[in-house]
């Protein structure tokens, strides 16, 4: 029944695919990086602080944190297409609506609706590539995934800024939400083409217990806590190096930005070289093992050690080259501990610990940096990359627990 139903979709190839679910994953984090590149507006316009504008973004990303479970088990129930065009019509109707909100609860309400939208793409992106590209091509996919998603993050700032100076806050959210109904459409015409066989009917006592002992198992556990550890580390990096190298090294903020700029601008190429990494080595675990022990080392020399700063520009460069390349062989361990027909519920289960790092990190390292010791912000990072080495260990070569 399976392959009948995948035998319904037309014919497009590999590429066509990837584009497709890669396209919504740029519009996905487009859309989640929207507001703060317009906060100033916003708040000016609406007549309220950019902490109670912070809270829009509290709601998206708690939301996502809630929903993406249960979404993931969605889409293993009733294939990832259709869940994948409705949270893909939401999200975007969302940001759209934000564009006509006459004031905060209004934002608010659409930044919760943008949350539950934005929950869909990760359990049905993974499940979608897992099932429709070639097996010795899933590597370089999940590398094309991944980089979309970069570029969307890249583009926002640039796109709301230029879009909102040209015709205003409330037209740019209009014109971008508008884009991504577009790609909405074309979601929905080649929705065939995205179709994964949904999973077996299961009698309802029997469905909970073998979910349970599914997400429960170690080698599930064991990813979801490496996903919370690569977002502490990232997050340190990404979000505090500016504010750390000013206070712990005194550099003026322009100088204090390059190893990050540094770090973002190679870490894009290196998710793709990552891929193709995935596909020809196919050790994934080494692979992320010796990139987050890579990081580790940057994080600790800039902890430890005062190198000049085109020596700490280099060293990011290679961090962020590491970062990168760790992306497509990641979600590779994934799906070597997921049984067949259970892709949606484990990356939408695993996928929650960005989420769930993404909330610790800023506090933490916020705290080390307001305690006068900056530098331990980087010491962390380190500390952090080393113990997720230890949960890849743990991970690969894991079999995976029946889904039942």
């Amino acid at each position: 029944m399976a392959r009948a139903t995948l035998s319904l979709a037309p014919p497009v190839g590999d590429g066509a695919v990837i584009g497709l679910v890669s396209l919504a994953h740029f519009f996905s984090h487009l859309y989640i990086l929207a507001l703060p590149p317009i906060f100033p507006v916003l708040s000016d316009e609406l007549g309220v602080g950019v902490a109670a504008l912070g809270l829009a973004l509290a709601a998206l990303n708690l939301t996502t944190i809630l929903c993406q479970p249960p979404l993931g088990f969605l889409v293993d129930r009733v294939g990832a297409a259709p869940v994948l065009v409705a949270g893909h019509f939401l999200m975007a109707g969302a940001i759209a609506a934000i564009g006509l909100a006459p004031g905060l609860p209004a934002l608010l309400a659409c930044a919760v609706a943008a949350g539950l939208g934005n929950a869909v793409y990760h359990p049905a992106d993974y499940a979608i590539l897992g099932a429709r590209v070639r097996p010795d091509r899933v590597g370089r996919a999940f590398a094309v995934h991944t980089f979309g998603g970069y570029l969307g993050f890249a583009a926002a700032p640039i796109v709301m800024v230029g879009l909102t100076a040209l015709f205003g806050w409330r037209a740019a959210l209009l014109l971008v939400g508008g884009a991504g109904l577009l790609v909405g459409l074309a979601l929905l015409l080649f929705r065939g083409a995205l179709a994964t066989p949904p999973g077996a009917k299961r009698a309802k006592g029997e469905a909970g217990p073998a979910d349970r002992r599914l997400l429960t198992s170690g080698p599930v556990l064991l990813a979801l806590l490496f996903f919370v550890l690569l977002a502490l580390g990232h997050g340190g990096i990404t979000g505090f190096t500016p504010v750390v190298l000013e206070r712990s090294r005194g550099l003026e903020l322009a100088a204090a930005n390059l190893p990050l700029a540094a770090f973002l601008v190679a870490s894009t190429p290196g998710v793709l070289l990552g891929g193709w990494l995935a596909d020809r080595f196919g050790r994934h675990g080494f692979v992320v093992a010796t990139c987050s022990l890579v990081i580790a080392g940057v994080a600790a020399i800039a902890a430890l050690a005062s190198p000049p700063l085109s020596l700490l520009v280099l060293l990011f460069a290679l961090g962020g080259l590491a970062a990168g390349i760790v992306a497509p062989s990641r979600d590779m361990l994934v799906k070597a501990v997921t049984p067949p027909g259970a892709s949606g519920r484990v990356f939408g289960f695993v996928m929650v610990g960005f989420n769930l790092g993404g909330l610790v990190a800023p506090p933490a390292y916020g705290f080390l940096v307001d305690a006068g010791r900056p530098e331990l912000v980087f010491l962390a990072v380190a500390v952090v990359s080393i113990v997720t080495v230890a949960t890849v260990a743990g991970t690969a070569g894991r079999s995976p627990t029946p889904a039942g």
